[in-house]
């Protein structure tokens, strides 16, 4: 067999991130442990006083602000061992004990909004006018004052932060067993060679020129779901369960309307956004049956979606990937780059290569305090080094925000957060498409191009349909299990598919079960698709040379969370409260499939 994952032990230092950059050691972290969890409870001098005048109010937003950084810090360093090494004892009790004190810390802290909105708003008005200290948490005091309605009593409010850490455990165990405890068997080329499957490979796998390797490679990756359905399908249910738990605990008319409102998302949006892709469906239809006819095959399977399209296929090592992205970002500037560049090749943000027991997937984290870091399996491909400006996207956007605002706003709702780490997908791809005019290159560029969009626009505006129905059958009540799951995902599929992919409806139907943390995050999975479509509105303002974009943009990521998402947005230069913008990436979407026809024909 091909051995092409190495334990995590052998991985060359250079090419993992810097987790010893915020703590010298594990000993430093247990100190800074133990000093944060004895601090929790003198919270309890303030309970009962936040009321009474507008210096306690302040002491109070100052002292639970340093404990979030804080406990910020601690949560990053003992997630990063944890995340490149799932099978890690060490790693993932220490993870688990960070997750515990950020539950008590919630419960110990959980007296404090409903204290503050008994504060008649007027007198808190002028409190904010009187008091330096406070006039920084006026946007802070707006969110909380729309969630008036939605906050409970400090003894339901405790309940709900004590009940925060079980209700992690289903999405705890999901990741856990498919990031550590799955097996698969090896995907077999057509002459014979073995290929170990793995969360880090299955990409590469899938995008062999080999059908074979093709084949078997995603019928045994979804094999292992499906042997592994009920123990899956039981861990979802119940994150479903817990989120219309807490619709209801917080007297939200649906899931939908929990999920959004904080960050006053109409759902209106969300409701247009799948329309718009429904709408669009027939350009997804014209992509398979191209991709079809240019790979010669009587029907086209899920498998060969990824299938090259060209005799040669570029090998980008990671070094090309670093110039390729510093040079597409330069329309934002000397500082955004040197900034990007000096993450990437000195100060160790990213944790490059595939290992075994690797996380799947790929992320950006980090804190206030900190570096951002990116978690990914890089495999020398264009779709890696698109991965990579991806993460880092959201990894600039962190650095400016946090180098922006204050704690209360260093960080920003997940609605802004795609739109950042498409924009730099969006501009490295428009640099790259001009400066290099092969046929050949231009062809993977598009397939690149397409693979993205066939996630965001695809495959994440399913799940959120997808979504959607499952919560909607858990608020009625009705069971949630393993085949009802994957009957719903087929259809779901099968519409997408319109008829040009021969699907197999058991093993597309277990797709739910492949992302263990997208489908806990309550409504999390369509802002892919509304990021993408404000990413390229934005990209396409930039690379236009409007005179003020370029500023625009970047005051967008410094606003980190100052703002409400839309209003964010437009500060930007778009408004994703309309459904333009989709319509203006479909837009581009139908470019690209154009030219691919053009070109492959």
């Amino acid at each position: 067999m091909t051995q092409i994952v190495p334990p995590r032990s052998e991985v060359p230092v250079e090419f993992t991130w810097d987790a010893y950059s915020i703590f010298p050691n594990d000993d430093a972290w247990e100190s800074e442990f133990r000093a944060v969890k004895g601090a929790l409870p003198g919270l309890d001098r303030f309970r009962g006083q936040l009321a009474t005048d507008l210096g306690t109010l302040a002491d109070w937003l100052e002292t639970t602000e340093e404990l979030r950084t804080r406990l910020g810090k601690l949560h990053v360093f003992a997630h990063m061992f944890h995340a490149v090494d799932t099978a890690d004892q060490e790693a993932s009790a220490r993870h688990t004990r960070s997750a515990s004190l950020w539950s008590q810390f919630s419960a110990a802290s959980a007296f404090g909004e409903p204290e503050i909105l008994a504060i008649e708003p007027e007198t808190l008005k002028q409190w904010i006018d009187a008091e330096r200290r406070l006039s920084v948490f006026r946007h802070y005091f707006d969110r909380l004052l729309s969630r008036r309605g939605h906050i409970r009593s400090a003894e339901v409010e405790e309940v709900l932060g004590m009940v925060s850490e079980p209700f992690s455990s289903a999405r705890r165990i999901h990741s856990i067993l498919s990031d550590a405890d799955l097996t698969f068997l090896p995907a077999r080329a057509s002459d014979g060679e073995e290929h170990e499957i793995a969360q880090g490979t299955i990409g590469k796998l899938l995008s062999s020129p080999d059908r074979e390797l093709r084949r078997t490679a995603w019928e045994n990756y979804a094999d292992a779901y499906l042997a592994n359905r009920n123990t899956t399908a039981g861990c979802l249910a119940t994150g479903i369960k817990q989120n219309v738990f807490n619709m209801r605990a917080r007297r939200h008319g649906s899931s939908l309307k929990a999920a959004l409102s904080d960050d006053h998302i109409p759902t209106d949006i969300f409701h247009n956004l799948i329309t718009t892709f429904r709408a669009n469906l027939p350009t997804w239809h014209r992509y398979w049956e191209i991709r079809r006819r240019a790979l010669g095959l009587e029907q086209l399977k899920v498998y060969d979606f990824k299938a090259p399209l060209t005799s040669v296929t570029p090998t980008v090592p990671y070094p090309q990937s670093i110039e390729w992205i510093c040079n597409g970002m330069k329309p934002l500037g000397q500082y955004y780059v040197e900034t990007m560049r000096r993450g990437l090749e000195t100060e160790r943000w990213v944790d490059v290569y595939p290992n075994k027991g690797k996380r799947m997937g790929a992320f950006s984290s980090g804190s206030q305090g900190t570096h951002p870091f990116i978690l990914m399996s890089y495999n020398n491909d264009l779709s890696g080094m698109s991965t990579l400006a991806h993460e880092l996207g959201h990894s600039m956007h962190s650095y400016l925000a946090w180098e922006s605002q204050p704690p209360i706003y260093a960080e920003y709702g997940l609605f802004v957060a795609e739109v950042a780490s498409n924009f730099n997908q969006a501009l490295v791809r428009a640099h790259l498409m001009a400066s290099n005019r092969d046929v050949e290159f231009q062809i993977a560029l598009i397939e690149e191009a397409m693979s993205n969009f066939h996630r965001y626009f695809f495959v994440m505006p399913t799940l959120a349909r997808f979504e959607l129905e499952i919560h909607e059958r858990a608020e009625r009540g009705e069971a949630l299990t393993a085949a009802g799951l994957s009957e719903i995902m087929a259809k779901l599929f099968r519409e997408g598919f319109g008829g040009k992919v021969d699907a197999d409806d058991g093993r597309v139907g277990i797709t739910w079960a492949q992302f263990p943390t997208h489908l806990y995050s309550n409504f999390y999975v369509y802002q892919y698709a509304t990021g993408i479509a404000g990413a390229h509105a934005l990209a396409n303002r930039v690379l236009e040379g409007g005179p003020d974009a370029a500023e625009d943009y970047l005051s967008f990521l410094k606003a980190g969370g100052s703002l409400y998402p839309l209003d964010a947005l437009k500060l930007a230069g778009v408004d994703l409260s309309a459904p333009g913008p989709v319509e203006e990436t479909f837009g581009i979407l139908t470019s690209y499939v154009a030219l691919l026809e053009e070109l492959v024909t």
